[in-house]
């Protein structure tokens, strides 16, 4: 099994349980579709504060686009973008 890096990132604001709920699945989306231009395995999950969770994953076994065409044909990925092979 490949070693997994794990990032682990936590959002905190002022929105009531119920907007969180409301929300989470639009930040679940937006970020989903911005790693879907990438060329990685990814699971994605946020847990609200009263315990809903939601989450997505592009799981490593799906075609994954190769390094050149994420190069060439995205925008958001600087020229300089180094990936380990």
């Amino acid at each position: 099994m490949p070693y997994v890096n794990y990032v682990n990132i936590r959002f905190v604001s002022t929105l009531t349980p119920e907007d969180e709920n409301t929300v989470a699945p639009a930040v679940l989306k937006a970020l989903g579709s911005i790693l879907d231009l990438l060329p990685i395995a990814y699971m994605i999950r946020i847990d609200t504060s009263d315990g809903q969770v939601f989450q997505e994953s592009k799981p490593e076994g799906r075609e994954l686009l190769a390094k050149e065409d994420v190069l060439l044909t995205n925008p958001l990925i600087p020229e300089t973008a180094q990936f380990d092979s």
